[in-house]
């Protein structure tokens, strides 16, 4: 399935039904009098957050979106039907803006969050609402109200806990693979990851989503490489992983000079990156001897990081070390999790007293 996170779209809700003009004519019935119809009100159009869909790419071939219109009205009283509501299934963590993306028109964070962003028209009146007591014979009647339309862009950033940012060749797509579910693709090249990846982290009994963007090069923010339009993707997160080359090898030549382009990068986007709290990490520890990694760590803490831990995506060394780090920054396990890890331990249990032994 190919990745779009970015799609305009047109949507219109329906126009309201017109009223009917009509007049009872029947046998032996005299005096029958106005009797045409209400019309029908158009019908919505709703956005709803569903399971299941993580890319925008079927707005790509479908754009416009046209909600059905209300019924006519009707002789003898009948009112038009009501049209149906336009469902529109839009992934979680899409955001809805107007066509020049300077206003947030909703934000879907939630599975089932649902938003009418267009009412359809109400349906227009018959002649026989008209009629009165000096007007027994009324023929005028009421269009329905027009349908009201507008384009909007639909953007979307993947809700994930953890970020990973780094340089092209920090080895992003190796400790994905190593820590989660997902297969990212591995190259000796630059961009490699050409678009985000998701992937399930399971830790101690806990789980954490964790999302790889595409490397960051120094320039980005103007537009260079793949330029900063993925960062957005991890707005959400609650703490990144900088994930640096041990090796040198890459186009930071050094990990401190690493750690700056990055670090200027994230600034220059902006969107309050640059204030999450971030892990800093030595990728690659099985290129490098003890002596040179420490040395590389010392560099780095010199030029603002914390703490730097020493990881190697490619055979786990130092790994359960991070991802320790990381629990401490995501909420609390919730109920169900740690149910899970009871029951497991209760069969543990349960199961050493109950074996059966001849003695």
């Amino acid at each position: 399935m190919h990745f779009l996170d970015q799609a305009k779209i047109y949507i219109r809700s329906g126009a309201g039904g017109p009223g009917a003009v009509s007049f009872r004519r029947e046998k032996y019935i005299q005096y029958g009098g106005p009797d045409g119809g209400n019309g029908g009100a158009g019908g919505d159009v709703i956005f709803e957050a569903v399971e299941g869909l993580n890319t925008l790419i079927d707005f790509r071939y479908t754009q416009h979106f046209k909600a059905p219109r209300g019924g006519h009205g009707m002789g003898k009283d009948r009112t038009g039907a009501s049209a149906s509501p336009l469902v529109i299934e839009v992934p979680v963590g899409t955001q809805i803006l107007s066509e020049d993306k300077e206003e947030v028109i909703a934000d879907f964070t939630e599975v089932g969050q649902r938003i009418t962003l267009l009412e359809g028209g109400m349906g227009g009146r018959g002649n026989a609402s008209y009629k009165t007591s000096t007007n027994r014979a009324p023929r005028q009647h009421q269009a329905g109200e027009p349908a009201q339309e507008m384009w909007v862009w639909l953007r979307l950033k993947l809700l994930a806990d953890v970020g990973l940012v780094g340089l092209p060749n920090a080895g992003k797509s190796t400790f994905i693979n190593q820590v989660s579910n997902t297969r990212a693709k591995v190259g000796e090249y630059a961009f490699t990851t050409l678009v985000p990846k998701l992937g399930v982290v399971r830790h101690k009994g806990r789980e954490f989503v964790l999302a790889d963007i595409p490397g960051l090069i120094e320039g980005a923010a103007e537009g260079a490489g793949i330029g900063d339009r993925f960062l957005g993707h991890i707005e959400r997160c609650r703490v990144l992983i900088h994930l640096i080359d041990i090796s040198g090898t890459g186009p930071g030549q050094d990990p401190a000079e690493a750690l700056r382009i990055v670090e200027e990068e994230l600034v220059a986007y902006g969107a309050e990156l640059e204030d999450k709290p971030r892990l800093v990490v030595l990728n690659k520890l099985d290129l490098a001897d003890e002596e040179l990694a420490e040395g590389f760590a010392e560099e780095l803490r010199a030029a603002g990081a914390e703490k730097v831990f020493k990881v190697s995506g490619a055979t786990g060394q130092g790994v359960e070390e991070l991802l320790d780090a990381v629990l401490a920054y995501l909420p609390a396990a919730t109920s169900t999790e740690t149910k899970g890890v009871e029951r497991e331990d209760e069969d543990t249990q349960e199961g050493e007293e109950s074996r059966w032994s001849p003695i």
